[in-house]
């Protein structure tokens, strides 16, 4: 299979934009996870299509991500084609009010393209630690603002093969949820329309939000950002600290002594570390409070 496959890719990507056995730890922001048994890094919205469309044609299941601040992978790896739309796919333009950009761009750089040109509206998302279109699939969101507020457009792959523009308000936008998170659809770019502000106010906004989350998240260690969803009702993070469970560790994971929302790699922790920590904290909170926590955090592999 493998040889079979990466014939076809290498007809579509350079010798330079597929690895084999690739390890997963160097691309998570969890620094942890087993080889991809391919990985590909499209540079164009047709590479993309035609590179899925390959693995749709010989049936070898394939995964698409950004630069894996949301993303836990199995110890074993990844059995298929991983296709990240990052680096080669992060080109940002202004376009008056609207900032146009591919996927592949990191919110923060967004949010900083955006400063320079004087546009208010993204300061929210100058500190999340992922792409424009993972931000799209999940409606990322922090300090009050949410993706669904300034997404104008997406430029998307239908699970058919199609790609299509579909407006922000088409896109069923909810709690780290959308329509091509249900449908399986790719984000492959998107327009995001802010409003002109003052600079220095968009900037000091941005300082603010950031010392926030360098005061309260644990960001000197390894981690997925929010382990668990938001319960409705509840912040997981409080549920977690009343259940005691503060420092809480299996091998080298540990809920954050720091912010009991976040599940940290304390030093060459595994995936099976963090599996099985999350599981006994989702146990003690719903024994304690009748409340299950369910993961933010996408699981990708064998566990």
């Amino acid at each position: 299979m493998r040889q079979s496959i990466y014939n076809e890719l290498s007809g579509i990507i350079t010798d330079e934009q597929i690895k084999l056995e690739e390890p997963m730890k160097n691309h998570t922001t969890f620094r942890i996870g087993g080889p991809a048994e391919i990985f590909v890094t499209p540079g164009s919205i047709g590479e993309v299509r035609d590179i899925i469309a390959v693995c749709r044609k010989q049936a070898v299941p394939y995964y698409v991500m950004g630069n894996g601040s949301n993303l836990l992978v199995s110890d074993r790896g990844y059995e298929g084609v991983i296709i990240q739309i990052f680096k080669e796919m992060n080109e940002i333009r202004i376009e008056g009010d609207t900032v146009a950009a591919q996927a592949g761009a990191l919110l923060s750089a967004i949010a900083n393209r955006a400063l320079e040109e004087g546009l208010a509206g993204f300061e929210f998302a100058s500190g999340i630690p992922g792409t424009l279109g993972g931000a799209c699939i999940m409606n990322a969101g922090a300090y009050g603002g949410e993706m669904k507020d300034v997404v104008r457009e997406v430029t998307l792959l239908t699970p058919e093969g199609e790609i299509r523009d579909v407006p922000g308000e088409q896109m069923e936008f909810g709690y780290r949820t959308s329509m091509a998170a249900r449908t399986g659809a790719v984000i492959l770019a998107a327009r995001i329309r802010l409003r002109r502000g003052d600079q220095e106010a968009i900037r000091a906004r941005m300082e603010e939000l950031r010392e926030k989350r360098v005061s309260k998240q644990p960001l000197e260690y390894p981690s997925a950002g929010s382990t668990f969803k938001r319960p409705e009702g509840y912040f997981a993070g409080k549920l977690i600290q009343d259940a005691g469970l503060r420092g809480f560790t299996v091998g080298k994971a540990q809920v954050s002594e720091k912010h009991c929302g976040f599940v940290v790699n304390k030093g060459q922790a595994t995936a099976a570390d963090v599996a099985e920590l999350m599981r006994r904290v989702s146990d003690k909170v719903e024994e304690q409070f009748g409340v299950r926590l369910e993961p933010e955090v996408k699981r990708l592999g064998e566990f």
